[in-house]
């Protein structure tokens, strides 16, 4: 627990530090990047919840560090390798949703706090849904389209 608290306490540092460094972008731009990343997120959602194994991986970079409390740190093949199993799975469904709290861009990063919805329901029967509050970092990539490079989440206590 002391681990994933100073983990998180430094890449909150880290972005901070990003955000008072970084000179604002015009708002024009900040719209559009907006857009783009909730596009990336519902488009990642529609992924996930149809069992599209093929595109599960799509909404994270390649240099990505997962941290969610309680688990081991991930980095992209972990993490896809866990999402692949997920979707896979045929004693469980697992379907996710979300409500973005802020977007703030920062030219080619953002910053998107959210809280993830994940609903699984039991093959035999009996559901269980879970909140789960994140930061997820984004950047630009080369292409121009967003991906999520660093997130942070936990499970909301009840």
């Amino acid at each position: 627990m002391a681990r994933f608290r100073r983990t998180i306490l430094r890449s909150m540092a880290a972005a901070a530090v990003v955000v008072v460094m970084s000179e604002p972008p015009c708002r024009a731009d900040s719209e559009a990047a907006g857009l783009a990343i909730r596009s990336a997120l519902e488009e990642w959602r529609s992924a996930f919840n149809k069992r599209d194994e093929g595109h599960v991986c799509d909404l994270f970079a390649q240099d990505l560090i997962a941290n969610y409390q309680g688990q081991p740190e991930r980095d992209y093949a972990s993490l896809c390798q866990l999402l692949r199993s997920s979707v896979q799975d045929t004693e469980k469904s697992y379907r996710y949703s979300f409500d973005i709290d802020e977007i703030m861009v920062f030219d080619a990063m953002a910053i998107v706090r959210l809280v993830w919805t994940l609903e699984i329901e039991n093959a035999g029967g009996g559901s269980e849904i879970l909140k789960e509050p994140a930061i997820d970092i984004f950047r630009r990539q080369d292409g121009g389209g967003w991906k999520i490079s660093r997130y942070l989440a936990y499970p909301m206590v009840p």
